[in-house]
């Protein structure tokens, strides 16, 4: 009987262990529901995750290839920098997820194994001992930053972080990471402490630097390395050997890595281009005005090369004085560097001043395009020959030569090489002042005039102002056959509409002044017949200039003090010149001539027509003459003249002038066509298109007009 019980008791037992057993699963299952629940509704009350915040960055101002000129600080002064997850050294990834997150490709924002890792801890030590925390809740965290270590706490950070992976997915969480990790003080994100600490960019970090940033996020403010030094070196060196044992780097080679020293000392961030980029972010294209990165033409070297070379020589030359230097590429007119000072933190030089867009007086900068507009009119040629002497102009105009000597009869070639005063005075006096001005301002260059004065004659040797920047644009000009470009300085703006380029000589013209340009005698620091340039001295030695170009760039230079004051000794020729040559250097390749046009007539002063052989004084477009004032009747000037060019070779052009003394010569864009013993005469233009046509008189006097063959 009780053998009989006892086997009949077996089976009841096994049926309570069964009903014990499914009321804990369904205890469990209650559990894990009434949790499932709670979250549901705790996570429903949680208001949307707003990323804005998150996603400001500080403004970038980058080089043509991408290289880091100037950043910004963000509004509320932290620096955080825009960076991809491609831009960052793969071993510093590798380190950070083998440190922080082994499961992060794995889990779904949250690692259930960490959280019940972290949960035993809490229930054994009666508090939070680790955080179990993801690299999506360290996110969380920074996305929406909250003071308290709770559990609730805790529990929107873990709601958040699967939010977070969900819609940004695992490179989005960890491109805010490398923006928003902090790394002490208002140093924000991977690519702001890599400049700061090490000077690089952070695709470019060693073992042990990458193994530093990985530290540094736990305790930003204790592990600071300009502070505490200690600290970091062991934090470091505790991510080296974690990263080691897990396989994410070799053993040998984080033994190798905690041998570098870690930095003591923060760096300044890069300020290449510190006005162009000041610049850029203040007229950011119209619609992106929060724009992070800003791409401008800029070449990072070479702009670097010539801040250097600008500090140098505004140093040697003394205290107070500032350089600016601008390269313009001349086929595109792309800036390729922009020096705005000698230094844009040296206040003892008005460093902060942009001198490229300062209105100075170019002193003799200005006379080639004097020399190109006597010579697009028909009243000169390279080879005509002027008087340098003794010469007053009107009243009380007697201008001399900036050595106080005369040369005597030379040639418009060897007159504005040397740059000798009368000569481009009676140039001016020829072509008349306020057809210059209004050539410069028609080819774009904002010319200031004293108190908005008449131009006279005093323009022919800098009696105006001109900013470097348009200088450079008007010698980009003669490069380029005439036709002035636009500077262009950003790569991601909006493509300017197109429209006809401005002119400021036509190309026989531009090309005769390169030519006699190219043979000015260089500075002791370069070799003759490379490069076609023109210096200034300003009145009073406050301004000193050099601008030169070949066939691809065009350089201007200008040195002085900010304020204005005058600098004795500061010339041209002796200080400007040579930092133009060097500047020339450091862009690189060889100089190339602009090359030679089609019509431009090479010869000597004897082959040339007889009016053109010598300039009088008496010379003008308004000059007297015997048969009364020379003035070309037909075409008339902007005249549209339709010789059928269309349908095929064009007829001829029937030319007429009015008074003078014959013979008359014709030029067609300064080359002679015609010469007739009357005052009328016939040319046959070779295709439709404008043409300058200019009649010359056997005293001199020449009229001038613009028209458009059809």
């Amino acid at each position: 009987m009780d053998e009989t019980g006892r086997h009949g008791g077996a089976p009841g037992r096994g049926r309570r262990l069964r009903r014990a057993a499914g009321s804990a699963v369904l205890a469990a299952a209650a559990l894990v529901l009434g949790g499932a629940l709670a979250l549901w509704s705790f996570a429903a009350r949680l208001p949307p995750l707003d990323l804005a915040a998150a996603e400001a960055r500080s403004a970038i101002v980058v080089d043509r290839n991408g290289v880091l000129l100037r950043p910004f600080a963000t509004p509320d002064g932290r620096w955080r920098l825009p960076l991809g997850v491609e831009a960052v050294d793969p071993r510093f990834l590798a380190m950070l997820t083998a440190y922080e997150d082994r499961r992060f490709r794995r889990h779904p924002g949250v690692d259930p194994a960490a959280l019940l890792r972290a949960a035993a801890q809490w229930l054994g030590a009666g508090r939070i001992v680790s955080g179990g925390s993801t690299l999506s809740m360290q996110v969380a965290r920074l996305v929406e930053p909250r003071a308290e270590r709770s559990l609730a706490a805790k529990l929107r950070q873990a709601v958040r972080a699967v939010a977070l992976d969900r819609r940004l997915g695992k490179d989005g969480v960890l491109r805010l990471y490398l923006a928003l990790a902090p790394y002490g003080g208002p140093v924000e994100g991977a690519r702001a402490a890599s400049l700061a600490y090490f000077g690089r960019e952070p695709a470019r970090l060693s073992l042990a630097e990458a193994a530093l940033l990985v530290a540094l996020p736990q305790a930003p403010e204790a592990r600071r390395p300009d502070r505490f030094p200690e600290a970091a070196r062991r934090a470091r060196d505790r991510v080296l050997d974690i990263a080691a044992a897990r396989g994410a780097v070799g053993r040998e080679e984080a033994e190798a890595a905690k041998a570098e020293p870690v930095p003591r000392a923060r760096r300044p961030f890069p300020m290449l281009a510190a006005h162009a980029a000041e610049a850029a972010v203040a007229a950011a294209p119209a619609g992106a005005p929060g724009r992070q990165v800003h791409r401008l033409t800029l070449d990072a070297r070479l702009q670097a090369s010539l801040e250097q070379l600008a500090a140098e020589r505004a140093a040697a030359l003394g205290p107070g004085l500032s350089a600016a230097i601008l390269v313009v590429d001349n086929a595109t007119g792309q800036v390729r560097a922009q020096v705005g000072s000698a230094g844009y933190l040296d206040a003892s030089r008005a460093g902060a001043v942009d001198m490229t867009a300062a209105v100075r007086s170019p002193g003799s900068a200005l006379k080639p395009f004097i020399y190109a507009l006597a010579f697009e009119s028909g009243i000169a040629h390279p080879e005509t020959l002027l008087d340098d002497r003794p010469s007053r102009f009107g009243a009380a105009y007697a201008p001399e030569n900036f050595d106080l000597t005369f040369q005597g009869t030379v040639t418009a070639r060897r007159a504005l090489q040397l740059s000798l005063n009368v000569p481009a005075v009676e140039l001016l006096e020829a072509v008349g002042p306020a057809r210059f001005i209004a050539r410069l301002r028609a080819a774009g260059a904002a010319i200031a005039l004293p108190r908005d004065a008449a131009p006279g004659l005093p323009v022919a040797l800098g009696g105006l102002g001109i900013t470097v920047s348009d200088l450079a644009r008007l010698f980009a000009g003669l490069a380029r056959g005439g036709l002035v470009p636009d500077l262009v300085r950003r790569l991601d703006g909006p493509a300017p509409p197109p429209r006809d380029l401005p002119r400021i000589a036509e190309p026989v013209a531009a090309w005769y002044v390169a030519d006699i340009l190219r043979g000015t005698p260089p500075p002791e620091n370069a070799l003759p017949n490379r490069l076609a340039y023109k210096t200034g001295t300003s009145y009073g030695y406050r301004d000193a200039w050099a601008v030169g170009f070949d066939r691809r760039v065009t350089v201007a230079v200008w040195l002085g003090r900010p304020d204005g004051a005058g600098v004795p000794g500061l010339v041209g020729r002796l200080a400007a010149a040579p930092v133009l040559f060097d500047a020339v250097a450091r862009v690189g390749g060889e100089p190339e001539p602009v090359a030679p046009v089609r019509d431009a007539l090479v010869t000597g002063n004897a082959g040339l027509p007889p009016p053109l052989r010598r300039l009088r004084h008496e010379a003008g477009l308004a000059g007297a003459a015997p048969g009364g004032r020379l003035r070309i009747a037909y075409p008339p000037d902007g005249a549209r003249v339709d010789l059928g060019a269309a349908e095929g070779p064009p007829a001829g052009l029937a030319l007429k002038a009015l008074g003078g003394t014959l013979p008359l010569i014709w030029l067609v864009d300064g080359l002679p066509v015609a010469e007739a013993e009357r005052r009328q005469a016939e040319w046959q233009p070779d295709g439709a298109g404008f043409v300058r046509i200019s009649v010359m008189d056997a005293a001199g006097t020449s009229d001038s007009v613009v028209v458009r063959i059809e």
